[in-house]
C-alpha cells in the first residue's frame, strides 16, 4: 500500500491522472462501459444474443423487462467499477488542490481533466442508477459510508455533474498535445448533453413532467461552441467506426484509446464488446441488431416510413434503404465490414432461430486487420471508442430548438446529417437501392414542431444505433414505456421469448440499486421507485 507522501508532490500527479484516464478502458464484458446491454438491448435496437436466453441470463431479462433483481451482480460490477474510476479522479484533484502553479504549470488543465473524468463517471451512473451518491474530492473517505444515495434530488445531482463540465471546460485547453486527453471542446459537447438529460425534468417516478427551457439554451450555448470548433462531421459515416488512420477524426471530440503491442499481455483491448463477435469468426455473437431497427432503415421517397415501416420485414435487395444501415448491420449476403473476400452468412450466427441472422458492424473491425486480436476464446480489437462525436451534438441542438419552439432552425442541422448520410457509399459500393432525401418544407413534407421532433428522434435513431444511446434518449424523452410495449407486441412474432415480456412504467426506467450496495451502506441507500 502506498502511503500518502508516496502519492503527493508534483513528481506523483500526472501518475494518478494517467491512473484514473486508465479506467475508460478498465472495464469487460460483464459490465461493460460501452454499456450495450443497458442502452441497445433493453432498447428496440438489439437483442441480447449468445447461446440462448440462459445465456448471460441477467442480459436476458434486461431485454424483456422482466425478473430485474436487485440482487444481480453484474450491475453491482458496474457500480463498483465507476466509483473506483470516480475515486482515482477525486485521488488526483486532492493532489492537484495542494499544489501551486509554480510547482505544477500543468495543474489547472489537469484539474480540468479529472473534472472531466469524474462527470464522465456520473452521467454514466446518473443515467443507468438516477439515485447515486455523489462523493468529490472534498470528502474524507471516513465519510464515505454517511453519503445517501438521495441526499441530493434529482436536479442537484445533474448540477454537480454539470458542474464539473462547467469546470473542465473553463480549465481546459482548446487542443492537447496528446491524443487522447479531453479538450475545451469535449467539456463543452458532454455540458451539452447533461443539460438536455436535465431539461427533462422528472419526478420520483420517472415521469417527465415538464421541459426547463434555460437548460434548453444552455445546449444551444453550448452546442454552438462546439460549431465553431475544428471538429466537423466526416465525410464519411464509415471513418467514425474505422481503425488505423481514421481513428480521432474530426468528428471524434472523444474517444476512448485502446492499443496493441503495448507491453501488456494482450494489449489495451476494447474488453466491452469482445462478445459481439459473430461466431463464425470465433465468439460470441451477442449484441445483435433487432429487426425492428434494421426496419427501420428503410426510405420512401428517400424519407423514413414512419407509420409503416415495420408492417413487414424489409427485403434489402429491392426495397430502398439508407446507406448507414450498411455500415450498421451485417447483413447475410455482404461483405463483412468493407472486407470484399470476407461475406457474412447466415451460418455465421450462433444461434439464428433466437436471435435471428444480423451482427453488429461499429464496434467491430476486419478480421484480417492487425488489430483483430485473438485472446481464447474471444477476440478483441484495438479500435478507439467515441465516447461523443459531431453528428450528436448538431442531434442535440436540433433537439434542444425543436423543443424551444424554433424548429425552424433545426432543419438545416437534421439535413445536414442526412446528407453525409446520403454521400456514406464509397466504403460500400455492393449496397444496392440507397436512397436518402433531405427534408424539404412544402415539397415533401410539413415541418411543424410536432413532425420537426419525430424526425429528430428518428434521426438520433439511425445515426447512433448500436452506440449505447437508445435506450436512454427513450426514457429523456418519457416515451419508453410506450415504445417499448409496442416494440414486445411486435416483435413476438419474430423472437418468441418476447412473449414474457412487459416494461413497467414508473419502474423499468432504471435498474434497481445493488443490493451489495444497499448491505454496505448499512441501509442508507433507497431502493428506487417501485423495486
Amino acid at each position: 500500500m502506498l502511503d500518502q507522501e508516496q502519492v503527493s508532490g508534483p513528481e506523483q500527479i500526472d501518475k494518478l491522472v494517467v491512473a484514473a484516464y486508465s479506467m475508460l478502458g478498465n472495464d469487460h464484458y460483464d459490465a461493460p462501459f460501452s454499456l450495450w446491454p443497458w442502452g441497445n438491448v433493453r432498447s428496440d435496437d438489439a437483442y441480447k444474443g449468445g447461446r440462448d436466453e440462459s445465456d448471460i441470463q441477467d442480459y436476458h431479462f434486461y431485454e424483456i423487462s422482466e425478473n430485474v433483481l436487485p440482487t444481480f451482480g453484474i450491475p453491482d460490477a458496474l457500480w463498483y467499477n465507476m466509483y473506483v474510476a470516480i475515486s482515482r479522479a477525486n485521488a488526483a484533484l486532492t493532489v492537484l488542490n495542494s499544489v501551486t502553479l509554480e510547482e505544477f504549470p500543468e495543474r489547472d488543465v489537469r484539474i480540468g481533466e479529472m473534472k472531466f473524468i469524474r462527470g464522465h463517471f456520473y452521467f454514466m451512473l446518473k443515467i443507468i442508477y438516477k439515485n447515486i451518491p455523489y462523493l468529490d474530492e472534498t470528502v474524507p473517505v471516513a465519510e464515505y459510508g454517511s453519503i445517501s444515495n438521495v441526499a441530493l434530488s434529482n436536479l442537484e445531482l445533474w448540477d454537480k455533474i454539470a458542474q464539473d463540465f462547467e469546470s473542465a471546460y473553463e480549465f481546459l485547453p482548446e487542443d492537447q498535445p496528446q491524443v487522447g486527453r479531453a479538450n475545451k471542446y469535449a467539456a463543452a459537447a458532454y455540458l451539452a448533453k447533461t443539460r438536455l438529460y436535465q431539461a427533462y425534468l422528472q419526478d420520483e417516478q420517472h415521469n417527465v413532467t415538464n421541459i426547463d427551457a434555460g437548460f434548453l439554451e444552455e445546449v444551444v450555448k453550448y452546442t454552438a461552441i462546439v460549431m465553431e470548433s475544428p471538429y466537423r462531421l466526416e465525410d464519411d459515416f464509415a471513418k467514425n467506426f474505422l481503425h488505423g488512420s481514421y481513428e480521432n477524426g474530426p468528428e471524434a471530440i472523444f474517444s476512448i484509446q485502446f492499443s496493441t503491442d503495448d507491453g501488456t499481455m494482450h494489449g489495451r483491448l476494447n474488453f466491452s464488446d469482445v462478445l459481439s463477435v459473430p461466431q463464425g469468426l470465433g465468439c460470441c455473437d451477442f449484441h445483435k441488431p433487432s429487426q425492428n431497427l434494421v426496419n427501420a432503415f428503410r426510405t420512401v421517397d428517400g424519407l423514413p416510413d414512419f407509420e409503416d415501416y415495420n408492417s413487414t420485414d424489409v427485403d434489402v435487395n429491392s426495397e430502398s434503404m439508407d446507406p448507414r444501415l450498411f455500415h450498421t448491420v451485417a447483413i447475410p449476403g455482404f461483405p463483412y465490414k468493407y472486407n470484399a473476400t470476407r461475406t457474412y452468412e447466415e451460418d455465421w450466427n450462433r444461434n439464428p432461430g433466437v436471435y435471428g441472422v444480423y451482427a453488429s458492424l461499429k464496434e467491430n473491425v476486419d478480421p484480417d486487420s492487425e488489430v483483430f486480436i485473438n485472446i481464447d476464446p474471444f477476440y478483441g480489437n484495438s479500435k478507439n471508442r467515441i465516447v461523443i462525436r459531431y453528428a450528436d451534438v448538431l442531434l442535440m441542438r436540433a433537439e434542444a430548438l425543436i423543443e424551444l419552439n424554433r424548429h425552424n432552425e433545426a432543419l438545416d442541422l437534421i439535413n445536414e446529417v442526412r446528407a453525409r448520410a446520403q454521400s456514406s457509399t464509397t466504403f460500400i459500393p455492393y449496397a444496392p437501392n440507397l436512397e436518402v432525401a433531405l427534408y424539404q418544407p412544402g415539397v415533401n413534407c410539413t415541418w411543424t414542431q410536432d413532425f420537426a421532433r419525430e424526425a429528430m428522434r428518428w434521426e438520433r435513431r439511425l445515426e447512433l444505433a448500436m452506440e449505447g444511446n437508445r435506450f436512454f434518449d427513450l426514457v429523456r424523452w418519457g416515451i419508453a414505456d410506450e415504445v417499448l410495449n409496442t416494440y414486445y407486441e411486435e416483435e413476438t412474432s419474430r423472437r418468441s421469448y418476447y412473449s414474457n415480456a412487459a416494461f413497467d412504467k414508473n419502474q423499468d426506467e432504471y435498474i434497481p440499486i445493488p443490493q451489495q450496495q444497499i448491505n454496505f451502506s448499512k441501509g442508507l441507500y433507497e431502493q428506487n421507485y417501485n423495486y
